[in-house]
């Protein structure tokens, strides 16, 4: 009796799970950088959707630190990302932290 509560119990959390990842999908976050000069947009699974750069960030002579503002920008909006999944997912699994898991 208790194995088969066990079993439906995770075959449960499996399914929340499993909704929760489509939900993240089409959830999207926005990170800046450069005082809002930079954009990145990513969707709750973390993917990059967009990226957008005022022009007046875009000078030929210091490629660097734009590369750098647009890393700071997707790195801001891929941790806002995690944070979201991270919240979303401890509702299911109670907090328990399973490995593989945002």
């Amino acid at each position: 009796m208790k194995f088969d509560k066990i079993l439906k119990q995770a075959q449960k959390m499996q399914a929340d799970m499993a909704r929760i990842q489509e939900e993240l999908g089409k959830e999207r976050v926005e990170g800046m950088a450069g005082g809002g000069m930079v954009k990145a947009t990513v969707n709750g699974q973390g993917d990059i959707l967009a990226v957008h750069l005022e022009k007046e960030v875009v000078n030929p002579e210091d490629t660097e630190m734009l590369e750098d503002l647009i890393v700071a920008a997707v790195n801001d909006a891929v941790r806002k990302s995690r944070e979201i999944a991270g919240e979303r997912m401890s509702g299911v699994t109670g907090g328990m932290g399973f490995p593989g898991m945002m």
